[in-house]
């Protein structure tokens, strides 16, 4: 499979002059750039992507579409979706995924949310899956502004994170049940707390009206029981 040009283009989405660019490399955990946990990190963490993949073709998607998925990890989703797609882009910032993608035969480009830059017509969907949660909330506005200047009017984002849809003043007790639970599948406390105190999720009150901001339409929302994550569906306008 040949490598996707990252070369700049002229373009509606060409990099916004934003003084000094977010470090998205420098951001992604350090785990996700090491060759060795991303060796293993199919088998940490294992996902089923038929539900994903259903809620796109749902809406649209299907063998004359291009799909981008921002933040791609080892590109299972973009192996999984590619039987049903003309084309999809794996994006990724951490040089070891894309290494990983590109020796599984993965169209896969190095760069992240306010990097990408896409060449051909524009996508019909783009998805993330656990990866926007890197973005403090100010590149998280830019990073789907970009994305929305990306699609082509009618074009899905499925966007899947670690999103709060609790009270501030519920948290303690949201992450105690967190912890016990992740916990005892085998994840260590180090690990969570990591991404308590370390990342950037953000609460349901203040991304949703990112994505409308961004030019997006909430289709639809799910929020898991935890409260720490949810699914959206957005169409741009």
């Amino acid at each position: 499979m040949p490598e996707e040009s990252t070369a700049p283009r002229q373009s509606p989405i060409a990099p916004r002059a934003i003084g000094q660019q977010f470090d998205e490399r420098g951001h992604a955990g350090a785990e996700h750039l090491d060759a060795a946990f991303v060796a293993k990190f199919d088998e940490k963490m294992p996902t089923d992507w038929g539900g994903e993949i259903a809620a796109l073709l749902a809406l649209g998607v299907g063998p004359t579409s291009t799909v981008v998925d921002l933040g791609a990890g080892t590109g299972t989703f973009a192996q999984a979706i590619a039987g049903c797609v003309s084309r999809c882009v794996a994006v990724d910032v951490s040089e070891a995924m894309v290494t990983t993608m590109r020796a599984r035969g993965v169209r896969a480009v190095h760069a992240g949310f306010l990097t990408y830059q896409h060449e051909g017509e524009p996508p019909d969907a783009v998805f993330t899956s656990n990866a926007m949660h890197h973005l403090p909330d100010f590149w998280k506005a830019v990073a789907l502004e970009r994305v929305g200047d990306m699609l082509r009017p009618g074009g899905v984002l499925r966007l899947r994170d670690f999103v709060y849809s609790f009270e501030p003043g519920e948290a303690d007790q949201v992450f105690a049940a967190w912890l016990d639970q992740e916990v005892a599948q085998g994840w260590t406390v180090h690990d969570l707390n990591e991404h308590i105190l370390g990342e950037h999720s953000t609460f349901t009150w203040l991304l949703e009206p990112m994505l409308e901001r961004a030019g997006f339409e909430i289709h639809e929302r799910s929020v898991r029981e935890d409260r720490l994550h949810a699914v959206y569906t957005c169409i741009r306008r």
